[in-house]
C-alpha cells in the first residue's frame, strides 16, 4: 500500500491528510486553540476535590477546568513507582501508537488510595494533557507523565520497559530492550516505539539522553513558573506527523509552504537524515488539497447519508452517549436472491464503515445496525470482514459478535473530537435537534394561540407577525384556519411577514380602537 503525507499550512490553519492508494484515510486540523492539547504538560492548580466521584478538576490555564481521576493521580510516597503505573494500551496515550505497546505487564494500576488522601485544594501539580477538551468537557489529564520521541517513549513516573508490538521478531525485541536497560541511568519507564527496530544504540543513547534532558528541564520549569501555566508543548501537528507517520510506513510527503517544508527538514537533520529525500515541496498554482481531490472526500465525510457504490447506502448518527450506524439497501436491487442481496450489501457497507470511522475519527460507544440475515455462518461473514476491515486502524477498537437483532457493538478509543464536531456546528434553526416543526404544525400552533388568548383581549383587530413562509401558507392552503378564526373570536386577523423571524416563531399582537 502507498502512504503519503499531505501538509497544507495557512495562517489560520494546518491540516494533515494521510493517504493511502490516492485516497484520504485520516485528517488532523489544528486552529491553534485549545481544540488539540493532547501531550501538553501544565503546571496546575486543584480547583475542586471530589471524593463523590474520587476526581478533582485542575486550573491548567484553559476556558474549561480539567478532569483529573484517581487513577492519574502518581502517589510518590505512598507507593514504589512499579505499583503506580503500566503501560496498558487503554491508557497510555503515544500518538496513536498506543495500540501498539506491549502490554503483558500487569493490567491497569489502580490506586489504593482515596482522591482527597492523594490531593487537596489549592495543590500545585504537574500535570499532562491525556485527552483534548471534547465540547462540554474539558481536557482529562494525569500525572503519569509520557515524553515521545522518535524511536522511545520516556516514561518518568514508572520503571518498566516495554516494546511495540509491532516489532515482531522477539530477537529484536529482546536487543532492544537489553539496550535500554543497560543505557539507563535513572529509574524511568521506556516504551521502544516501532521505528527503533533495526536501529544502532547510539541512536537510542541520543535519543534517551534528549529525553532525560527534556524531563528535567520540564521540573526546573515547574518549580520557578507561575500557577497556571504551559510547560511543554507538544510539537506542532507537521511535525507530529512527520515523527509518527514518515518514519514507520509512509513514503513520500507533500507541504506546500516552504517555512513548513524547511521546518521539516530541519526536524530530519536532527532524527532521521535519511528520510530528507522524501519530503518534496508542492509549488503548484492549484490548492493542494484539491491538487489531490482531497476536498470532496472532506465534504462527503460530513454527511449524513453516504452513497456506496451498488446504490445502496449508511446512515450515521451522532448522539451524546453514541454513534449508531444503519445500513440501508437503497436503490440496490440484487440479482438472484434476498439473502445474497442483503449479504452484498452488508459486505459493501463494512468497508465504508470502516474508512468512515477511521476518517471521520468516531469514538465512543458504536452501534451497527445491518440488515437482517437469516444464515448465521452469513453473520459470521460480516462480523469478520469488520474486524479485518478495522486492523488498518491505529486506534485501540473492540468489536462483539452481531446479535440476533443484527447489531453490532463496538468501541473505539477516543482522544480527540471527531472531525464533525472541528468542522461543523449545531443548526441555529434546529439547535442541534435536525428537526424543525412542519410549516403545517406551525400554523395549527398559531390557531391554537390565537384561539387560547383572544378572548382575554379587548381589541377589535389582531396582527400576526410570522416567517413569510408561514405567511404564505396561512394566506393561500390554510387561509380557512384564519376565516375560522375570524368567525369564532369575532376580530379581524391581519398577518404580517417578518423574513427576520425563524420559521416556529410568531407574534400575536392586540390592536385597539373601532
Amino acid at each position: 500500500m502507498y502512504k503519503q503525507l499531505i501538509i497544507n499550512v495557512c495562517d489560520h490553519e494546518t491540516r494533515v491528510a494521510l493517504l493511502e492508494d490516492g485516497n484520504i484515510a485520516e485528517l488532523y486540523i489544528d486552529r491553534g486553540d485549545d481544540s488539540d492539547i493532547a501531550g501538553n504538560i501544565y503546571k496546575g492548580r486543584v480547583l475542586r476535590v471530589l471524593p463523590g466521584m474520587q476526581a478533582a478538576f485542575v486550573n491548567i490555564g484553559l476556558n474549561q477546568a480539567a478532569f483529573l481521576y484517581v487513577d492519574d493521580v502518581y502517589s510518590n510516597g505512598f507507593k514504589e513507582y512499579e505499583q503506580l503505573f503500566d503501560v496498558a494500551a487503554e491508557e497510555l496515550e503515544v500518538d496513536d501508537e498506543s495500540a501498539d505497546i506491549d502490554d503483558s505487564q500487569p493490567s491497569l494500576h489502580k490506586n489504593d488510595y482515596t482522591i482527597d488522601e492523594l490531593i487537596t485544594e489549592g495543590q500545585e501539580l504537574l500535570v499532562q494533557a491525556v485527552k483534548s477538551p471534547m465540547g462540554t468537557k474539558g481536557a482529562r489529564i494525569s500525572s503519569h507523565i509520557s515524553l515521545p520521541g522518535r524511536f522511545l517513549v520516556l516514561m518518568p513516573t514508572s520503571d518498566h520497559i516495554g516494546v511495540s508490538r509491532r516489532i515482531e521478531d522477539e530477537t529484536e525485541r529482546e536487543r532492544l530492550k537489553g539496550i535500554v536497560q543497560q543505557l539507563r541511568n535513572e529509574n524511568y519507564g521506556y516504551i521502544v516505539r516501532t521505528a527503533a527496530e533495526g536501529e544502532k544504540e547510539e541512536k537510542l543513547a541520543y535519543e534517551m539522553g534528549f529525553l532525560n534532558n527534556l524531563w528535567q528541564n520540564i521540573q526546573r520549569k515547574f518549580e520557578n513558573a507561575a500557577t497556571p501555566s504551559l510547560l511543554h508543548q507538544e510539537l506542532s501537528i507537521s511535525l507530529r506527523a512527520v515523527r509518527d507517520l514518515l518514519i514507520q510506513e509512509v513514503e513520500k510527503l507533500v507541504v506546500d509552504t516552504r517555512p513548513t517544508y524547511e521546518s521539516v527538514l530541519s526536524f530530519l537533520d536532527t532524527y532521521m537524515p535519511s528520510l530528507k529525500d522524501h519530503v518534496v515541496l508542492y509549488e503548484g498554482h492549484e490548492p493542494v488539497f484539491d491538487a489531490y481531490n482531497l476536498e470532496g472526500d472532506i465534504s462527503r465525510a460530513l454527511r449524513r447519508k453516504v452513497w456506496l457504490k451498488s446504490g445502496s447506502y449508511i446512515l450515521i448518527e451522532h448522539t451524546e452517549a453514541l454513534t449508531a450506524i444503519d445500513v440501508n439497501t437503497g436503490r440496490y436491487v440484487g440479482k438472484h436472491n434476498l439473502e445474497e442481496t442483503i449479504l452484498k450489501t452488508n459486505l459493501e457497507a463494512v468497508k465504508e464503515i470502516a474508512y468512515q470511522i477511521r476518517l471521520r475519527d468516531i469514538g465512543g460507544i458504536i452501534i451497527i445496525d445491518f440488515i437482517d440475515m437469516e444464515k448465521k455462518s452469513n453473520q459470521e461473514k460480516v462480523f469478520n470482514a469488520l474486524k479485518e476491515a478495522l486492523k488498518k486502524d491505529k486506534s485501540k477498537t473492540h468489536v462483539l459478535p452481531m446479535s440476533e437483532m443484527g447489531l453490532i457493538q463496538m468501541t473505539r478509543k477516543r482522544t480527540r473530537e471527531p472531525l464533525t464536531r472541528i468542522l461543523c456546528e449545531p443548526c441555529f434553526y434546529c439547535e442541534g435537534e435536525g428537526y424543525l416543526i412542519s410549516r403545517q404544525s406551525i400554523c395549527y400552533n398559531i390557531y391554537r394561540e390565537i384561539q387560547r388568548d383572544a378572548y382575554d383581549t379587548s381589541g377589535t383587530r389582531l396582527t400576526l407577525r410570522v416567517n413569510p413562509e408561514i405567511a404564505e401558507l396561512l394566506l393561500g392552503v390554510e387561509n380557512k384556519l384564519i376565516a375560522e378564526l375570524e368567525r369564532s373570536i369575532g376580530k379581524q386577523i391581519v398577518i404580517y411577514p417578518n423574513p427576520k423571524f425563524h420559521m416556529e416563531q410568531f407574534d400575536i399582537l392586540e390592536v385597539l380602537g373601532h
